[in-house]
């Protein structure tokens, strides 16, 4: 988690530039972004703290000190949540389950009309119902249980189902260090990025920059091999009790043409 804290602090650090805050830049700089010393005093700590802190070897900051460093380095609310967290990381409560219940599974195949998926905390499909099967992954098995994060990076059928796949891939990852800031010692986790850096320069190089977005509703524009282009909205349902499961349905605009195509897809 120390070194959580050091590459997200780094990253977040460098893309500040002082003209942003207010400050005047005397002198060559050798990287970009603001020096230490210069976000320490913008945060009201003294430098050495800082670069303890920025180093991973103080562990005890408090929550002021990480709210002024949040507001000096400009972080979003999700980016101010994630440095919190991975700054004073708390307990992590055990799931009463690991496993899909069989009401939820019953709950998403009742959704005829609507493509649906539980997924687990990494992004592994632990279940989906015949629509969200055939309009996400039609040339698996309908019994396959894939990630959906190596399917996006590693499965060049998938990779064309995205007609905007930069702009998915970045959410992934995203959204997928956010999950990997509450769990520092998963290694599940650790082993699928760990995979995913080996296997798709794409992803490391979104991995490093360190990304952070909680991804809880959105659009999806997809090229689906028979029907066509459809557009989606999504939503993510959290099941309480659960290793971090979540449901996710995806619905389309009433009369619109993927509204169609759902259907034909269906038949």
């Amino acid at each position: 988690m120390r070194d959580e804290l050091a590459h997200f602090l780094r990253t977040r650090r460098s893309r500040v530039r002082p003209e942003d805050v207010g400050l005047v830049s005397y002198g060559a700089r050798r990287v970009p972004g603001l020096r230490r010393e210069e976000l320490a005093r913008l945060a009201g700590v003294s430098p050495i703290y800082y670069t303890r802190l920025e180093q991973g070897q103080s562990t005890n900051a408090s929550e002021s000190v990480i709210e002024a460093i949040a507001r000096a380095l400009v972080l979003s609310e999700d980016e101010r949540a994630y440095l919190h967290e991975i700054a004073r990381p708390r307990p992590v409560a055990k799931s009463r389950t690991t496993t899909v219940e069989a009401g939820v599974e019953r709950l998403i195949t009742a959704m005829g009309d609507v493509p649906a998926l539980v997924l687990g905390r990494r992004t592994e499909v632990l279940a989906w119902n015949e629509l969200g099967h055939l309009l996400f992954a039609g040339h698996y098995d309908r019994d396959a249980r894939p990630n959906l994060t190596r399917m996006l990076f590693l499965d060049p059928h998938t990779r064309e189902l995205y007609r905007r796949w930069d702009e998915e891939a970045a959410r992934a990852v995203a959204s997928l260090r956010v999950i990997a800031g509450k769990h520092p010692d998963d290694p599940a986790m650790a082993a699928l990025v760990g995979e995913l850096t080996m296997k798709s320069p794409e992803f490391a190089a979104c991995w490093a920059g360190h990304p952070v977005q909680v991804c809880t509703s959105g659009s999806k524009y997809l090229h689906h091999p028979v029907v066509g282009d459809v557009d989606l909205d999504f939503e993510a349902l959290h099941l309480p009790g659960t290793d971090g499961h979540r449901i996710i349905t995806y619905t389309a605009a009433p009369g619109s043409s993927t509204e169609a195509a759902l259907r034909l897809i269906r038949s």
